[in-house]
């Protein structure tokens, strides 16, 4: 069995667990108690040498970065659940294309703003409503370039090709950080747009998520 190590509540320690789900994989979370700093401990650091969470353990197996871990677990598992990630050649370079407009032009915004809105006064400290603001304002254009390349697709990646029919791992690795920033209150920013918003609905809704959205 998977041992995963980290926070139930975590962004990353939840998309791990979603791809689990996801490809019924079995797994046991190993809590780690942020608060407490055991992430930081020599013990943790070990196997993490940055000291986030999370990391797993497959059978001796250790590995870091939750995107790392998501891909070895679906290419480890390939017939169980959705493929998330195709092997035809122009069905996976779509799908890298897609996987990268999520990590350059919607974590980098979503990211920090759900930090200053959430995070921080879960610490005792203030919003920098600013730093919200300007990070707003430059995510904005880039939903905009989502909402059409959704207008003429189901998914990030296509449904045009044979291997790719379905949600991808590019799709489902936008919901631990988006959902928070849904719900922190700018549902509307990604309601305004109807392609983007029906996307939204659907992957919001995959039940692999459901099963992990309110912890890991």
């Amino acid at each position: 069995m998977v041992k995963l190590y980290g926070f139930t509540h975590s962004t990353c320690t939840r998309l791990v667990a979603l791809v689990c789900k996801e490809k019924n994989i079995p797994y046991e979370l190993i809590d780690v108690n942020l608060a407490k700093g055991e992430h930081k401990q020599p013990g943790f650091t070990a196997n993490q040498p940055f000291g986030e969470v999370p990391y797993i353990d497959d059978d001796g197996f250790i590995l870091y970065e939750s995107r790392a871990i998501a891909r070895y677990l679906i290419k480890k598992y390939p017939n169980r659940g959705a493929p998330l990630i195709p092997v035809d050649p122009k069905a996976e370079a779509l799908f890298e294309q897609a996987a990268s407009i999520e990590a350059f032009n919607f974590i980098p915004f979503v990211a920090p703003i759900v930090a200053e809105k959430l995070f921080n006064p879960r610490l005792g400290l203030q919003p920098n409503e600013a730093r919200v603001s300007e990070l707003l304002a430059s995510l904005q254009p880039k939903l905009d370039a989502y909402d059409l390349i959704l207008s003429k697709q189901k998914y990030l990646a296509g449904d045009h090709l044979p291997d790719v029919q379905s949600v991808t791992l590019a799709d489902l690795a936008h919901l631990p950080y988006g959902t928070f920033f849904y719900e922190v209150g700018f549902a509307e920013v990604f309601d305004s747009r109807p392609n983007f918003s029906r996307w939204w609905k659907d992957i919001s809704n995959w039940p692999a998520w459901l099963a992990v959205k309110d912890g890991a």
